[in-house]
């Protein structure tokens, strides 16, 4: 097994299900140290609990990444026990259901894009100055396949990731220069909890059959099939890893082929 990460520090927002607690295991099966949190405390704990029966170094905060104090004191905590900050996956994020943009309520679209963009920039706002203070680093944030292409129904969703990659590249132009990489990645439906979503919908207000769901959310990726966590959280680990040394203000699509048609 490669040691990619050994002893480095990796916060993962979002880390208590789906991409981020896989990605929190595959780093630390890798060596790193781990800063995680997210905003339901009791999975969180789980993951954490997992990882510290592996005698993994973990810190796991809940809290909501749209809170700035919090975020700040959670990034220091890290940088206090271990004296760096060396990789951030701005990983957190949520959807809603399928809705046609007239019918999307303000309340629901101002909560994506808190979590899904503000949460994005006050997290680097917080890991931008504990990188430059230990010589460098890799931010890897989580948009989307919809944050690259329209996504019908989804405008909300899409508005939020379109925001991330706009981050993204905004960073990686200032930092390029100080030795802070920045790169989005963007994945389509993928089987996690928020990509079960869609397909559960579309079996309870449309009628459908589970294989029917199946067969609308894939229809559009060339592949025919939804992503796995493990495919997602292996391109996470290249794109942070010390070998991929040269790409920053990048937005990667892992998607079966939906954004090259």
């Amino acid at each position: 097994m490669a040691n990619r990460f050994q002893d480095k520090v990796v916060q993962i927002t979002g880390a208590g299900s789906g991409f981020g607690a896989l990605a929190a295991r595959e780093f630390a099966r890798e060596g790193a140290r781990l800063l995680l949190s997210d905003i339901d405390g009791a999975a969180l704990a789980a993951v954490a609990k997992g990882l510290r029966a592996e005698n993994r170094e973990v810190i796991a905060d809940p809290l909501d990444v749209t809170d700035d104090d919090k975020m700040r004191a959670h990034v220091a905590r890290g940088v206090d026990r271990w004296g760096r900050l060396d990789v951030a996956l701005n990983n957190a994020g949520i959807a809603a259901g399928l809705k046609r943009l007239p019918d999307i309520p303000v309340e629901e679209f101002d909560r994506i894009m808190a979590v899904n963009a503000r949460g994005v920039f006050i997290g680097m706002r917080h890991q931008i100055p504990a990188m430059l203070a230990s010589g460098g680093g890799v931010i890897l944030n989580t948009s989307s396949a919809a944050g690259l292409v329209g996504a019908g129904q989804l405008a909300a969703y899409a508005a939020s990731k379109h925001a991330v990659v706009g981050l993204t590249r905004a960073a990686a132009d200032e930092l390029a220069g100080k030795g802070i990489r920045v790169n989005a990645i963007c994945p389509s439906f993928a089987a996690t909890p928020m990509g079960n979503t869609m397909g559960e919908e579309l079996v309870s207000r449309h009628g459908v059959s589970p294989e029917q769901a199946a067969a609308r959310v894939t229809a559009r990726i060339p592949m025919r099939r939804m992503g796995t966590p493990a495919e997602i959280v292996q391109a996470m680990l290249w794109l942070c890893a010390p070998e991929n040394s040269f790409m920053t203000g990048q937005a990667v699509a892992v998607d079966g082929g939906l954004t090259a048609i």
